[in-house]
């Protein structure tokens, strides 16, 4: 086709789409205006995925899970049906052009991942409800396959990592803005900041989770020496936002992994070894043990309740007498070891806690916000979750990418001398301390808001010490 050819045909669209959307906007019909933006999409699909990525990443604070209307389907909108093409694109892709990474494949991270992943298949095939474990095994795979394979690829470039990142805290920064002008209208209370986010977050843990995740790296980019003052202003604000929307989720969990992400810090800079920090945990777990009756009847005297101030709301964190929060998690992680010593090998099948708890309940243990139906969460916990779900096997394969991610996190950290690659591998490394120490009091994992980010920061370590750091120490 000649060029006039390829103007007329594009002319002769314009006008059909413009004359068709004519008539039904004056039918009250608006949904053929979304075609352009989906055939764009579309080409960027085949065109650009690491954009693709990017987008899914800014998306995901302001998506909605449609099983929080009635719908009966736990699908996030739109983010979630877009990894599900990411997914088949990429792994279209692998099967027809035959190329693998072997640095990728063998890298002790993935070597985690894939025995993760074939773990969740293998207790899915013995599970107690196969249609729900196979269904949470294929959630597993568009969220770690496009987060984690394909944004290992993505991090070749080293940009990314910052565009990444800015890309979750804006829109992030969006959902904040918006949370914190509906609760100001109630007067910042309290128990209406559990829910407010609705309808971007189910509740303020997760909410708190992610604020908490991202804090080290606006953090870290205020002291960027690459960034201009204007650039920093900005920064700035968003830390100011960030700072904010985490003091208003009242989420205590967040609070204690933030401040645990402090102490690594402190540990890193001040290149403590890791002999003293483990000796240091020792002593302590050693001195629990030795003054656990003790520690255990002070915890039952604390009466102070979750609430609006600062300070009593950290007290309450230790109330395991009257804070509903605080029993209901103890009740559902009892629960959780109960179903273990049942079935301690294959586990009840991945994603079937909820379903599956209510028979290993005791009557004494229940608090008010106890319940049988199986609708109101999970196991609470990233680690007695597995356990109870997966086995034995599951808990290790949840460990060993912890342990592997923080082992590579730390190697980059300490052996690369370039001042970008040393920032970058300690911002990850921090954001995801404040999960991990998140993990132990709720899982969030079977979500796009905190899988998206956590499964995308690891790939940074990846990509890092794959592609990044090798280069930096020969040069």
């Amino acid at each position: 086709m000649t060029n006039k050819q390829v103007q007329y045909l594009i002319y002769g669209f314009s006008g059909l789409f413009i004359l068709i959307n004519a008539i039904l906007i004056a039918n009250e019909q608006f949904w053929f205006m979304t075609f352009p933006l989906i055939g764009f999409l579309f080409f960027m699909y085949f065109t650009s995925l690491d954009k693709v990525l990017l987008l899914i990443t800014f998306l995901t604070p302001l998506s909605i899970t449609l099983s929080d209307y009635n719908a009966q389907l736990g699908l996030a909108l739109p983010t979630e049906p877009m990894m599900v093409a990411v997914l088949i694109l990429y792994l279209y892709k692998i099967f027809f052009e035959q190329k693998f990474d072997f640095k990728i494949i063998k890298h002790p991270v993935t070597l985690s991942v894939f025995f993760y992943l074939a773990w969740i298949l293998i207790t899915s095939i013995t599970s107690e409800i196969p249609l729900v474990s196979f269904k949470f095994f294929i959630a597993k795979l568009w969220f770690i396959i496009p987060f984690y394979f394909l944004a290992i690829h993505v991090f070749k470039n080293i940009k990314n990592f910052k565009i990444f990142s800015w890309m979750y805290m804006l829109s992030l920064s969006l959902v904040i803005i918006y949370t914190t002008i509906k609760h100001s209208a109630y007067a910042f209370d309290e128990d209406i900041g559990h829910w407010i986010m609705d309808p971007f977050y189910n509740d303020h843990t997760s909410y708190g989770a992610m604020i908490a995740f991202f804090l080290p790296v606006i953090i870290g980019f205020l002291f960027d020496r690459e960034y201009s003052n204007v650039q920093r202003l900005f920064t700035f604000f968003i830390f100011v936002i960030l700072t904010l929307g985490l003091y208003l989720s009242y989420s205590r969990a967040a609070w204690l992994g933030l401040a645990a992400a402090i102490g690594i810090f402190i540990i890193l800079k001040f290149k403590i070894k890791f002999k003293w920090v483990a000796l240091s945990g020792f002593v302590l777990i050693l001195m629990f043990f030795m003054l656990r009756t003790q520690i255990i009847m002070k915890m039952e005297k604390n009466k102070q309740d979750t609430s609006g101030k600062l300070t009593e709301h950290i007290q309450s964190m230790s109330n395991i007498s009257t804070d509903a929060s605080n029993l209901e998690r103890i009740n559902r992680w009892i629960s959780a070891f109960r179903m273990f010593k049942d079935r301690p090998f294959f586990g009840f099948g991945p994603g079937t806690y909820q379903f599956c708890y209510a028979p290993f309940q005791y009557s004494y243990e229940k608090t008010i916000i106890s319940t049988n139906a199986g609708n109101k969460g999970n196991a609470h916990s990233e680690y007695i979750g597995p356990l109870a779900e997966t086995g034995i096997l599951g808990f290790l394969s949840v460990l060993a990418i912890s342990i592997s991610t923080f082992l590579t996190g730390y190697k980059v950290y300490r052996r690369t001398n370039d001042k970008k690659i040393k920032l970058l591998s300690l911002l990850a490394f921090l954001s995801l301390s404040t999960y991990y120490v998140h993990g132990f009091l709720n899982n969030f994992l079977d979500t796009d808001k905190a899988s998206v980010p956590f499964w995308g920061f690891i790939a940074m370590i990846v990509a890092l010490d794959i592609f990044h750091l090798d280069k930096k120490i020969e040069k």
